[in-house]
């Protein structure tokens, strides 16, 4: 399944490196966002470095969901695809 990274999660002040928003593209409503919470995502660098991470969470109505990665994520990561196993 594929996925986009939308950005990091984060407050008004503060900003979390190791947990990101995600919107699958199967995932439209809160209902569907559910069943894959526990998956596991893996995102590739352009160097070819892997950095995997699980779905915990929704987050909010239309179908994003959280993810938290073993490492803090680089900024570079935003808006590319990663892979949902």
């Amino acid at each position: 399944m594929e996925a986009v990274i939308a950005n990091f999660r984060r407050g008004l002040k503060t900003k979390s490196n190791n947990q990101m928003i995600i919107h699958v593209k199967e995932s439209k409503n809160k209902d569907q966002a559910r069943k894959l919470i526990g998956k596991k995502v893996i995102w590739e660098s352009p160097a070819g470095k892997k950095i995997a991470g699980k779905i915990t969470n929704i987050h909010g109505n239309s179908g994003l969901v959280r993810a938290i990665f073993e490492k803090g994520m680089p900024g570079q990561s935003i808006a590319t695809k990663i892979k949902v196993e």
